[in-house]
């Protein structure tokens, strides 16, 4: 399937009906196809399973998720139960509690015959401002790309994990400076790490490929070998919580391409939206670290001979193991902070330098 082919958003509301399309993300790259959600049931098992992954989409798919409850049921007692479904799925990304905090507090003031038709209104407002923080975010990491490409010829950036327009509600967090440099005009090439054990980096792959950017994928142990080789101009992730102090967690590998990058004198960005900042978080320690299923590392997941979905078992059942989704990248090692609002350090004074309004949501 082409670019054109493809929305430009990763969830839209469905005209007529009280119901969200997603993509189910679970199915790329070998299948494209989208999901109908009709219930906060439908949305929570979507971000539960990592049909819609990304810390941006998640909190835009949980605000809906919030107005898909309320459609049956405007009660208190509805409207505390869906933020409590909803804000157990996925325990690290903050874009989910910012989003669910924001519906809250705005439904809870409201008589309960006015808060179905608000929460489908504050959801599209949350889905809508993702989308140009994530433009926005493309323009200012484009600023810091072009004196790299200038040094080069050309520009050659790390990612990790996926951070473009499927793990967001357009854009992308950390591909959109590379959409935005490729766009311009500037040549540039991505190399992909695939990000076991969901390999996620498919999915980057998948979309740049769409884009008609050119990219290469490579395994995850593979990047201290070309950052150590000055075969990468930037590394650029996105973040599912950022502290105050500027530590970033992401998706879990992050933090050893950091070390990587800062022993190979490499700039290390940081992509994401102020609603990936935790401004009461006093830093990484404080962070929680989700946990999955030990079966994403003894299962494969692919296609058969036949081109049939399907997995195959490369650890034993009874093996123990171990499966963090994220990791802390300490403020020191990242180069720039890069949000809507400008690029900034990692750092307290950086944060809230861009923005001095959540002074006292400091700890």
């Amino acid at each position: 399937m082409n670019a054109t082919a493809l929305p430009s958003r990763t969830l839209w509301p469905v005209p007529g009906t009280c119901a969200v399309d997603i993509i189910d993300q679970t199915a790329l790259p070998h299948h494209y196809r989208t999901l109908r959600l009709s219930t906060l049931e439908e949305a929570a098992h979507a971000i539960r399973a990592m049909q819609v992954r990304g810390a941006p989409l998640i909190g835009a798919t949980a605000a809906y998720g919030v107005a898909l409850a309320l459609q049956r049921d405007a009660s208190d007692a509805a409207l505390s139960q869906a933020v409590a479904t909803l804000g157990a799925t996925r325990p690290t990304a903050i874009n989910l509690h910012w989003a669910l905090n924001r519906m809250q507090a705005l439904l809870r003031l409201l008589p309960q015959e006015d808060r179905a038709e608000a929460a489908w209104t504050e959801a599209a407002a949350i889905a809508d401002e993702d989308a140009e923080q994530n433009r926005r975010i493309g323009q200012h990491g484009l600023e810091l790309l072009r004196p790299l490409a200038e040094k080069r010829g050309r520009l050659e950036i790390m990612t990790h994990c996926n951070a473009g327009w499927l793990a967001t509600v357009e854009h992308g967090t950390a591909l959109a400076p590379i959409y935005a440099a490729h766009a311009a005009g500037l040549p540039v090439h991505v190399w992909v790490s695939e990000t076991r054990p969901r390999n996620q980096g498919l999915l980057t792959a998948w979309e740049l490929a769409q884009k008609g950017v050119p990219h290469t994928l490579i395994a995850d142990n593979t990047a201290g070998l070309l950052l150590a080789r000055g075969e990468v101009d930037a590394v650029i992730v996105g973040a599912d919580r950022i502290a105050a102090n500027g530590d970033v967690a992401n998706k879990v590998g992050t933090y050893l391409k950091a070390l990587a990058a800062r022993e190979a004198g490499v700039p290390f960005y940081v992509a994401a939206p102020r609603s990936t900042l935790d401004f009461a978080c006093p830093g990484g320690a404080a962070i929680p670290i989700e946990e999955r299923e030990g079966d994403e590392l003894r299962l494969v997941h692919g296609l058969d001979g036949a081109g049939s979905p399907g997995a195959i078992r490369q650890i034993a059942a009874a093996e123990a193991v171990a499966n963090p989704a994220f990791d802390v990248t300490p403020a020191g090692l990242v180069a720039a902070l890069i949000t809507e609002r400008g690029a900034c350090p990692a750092s307290a004074d950086g944060i809230f330098g861009l923005y001095p309004e959540e002074q006292d949501h400091a700890r």
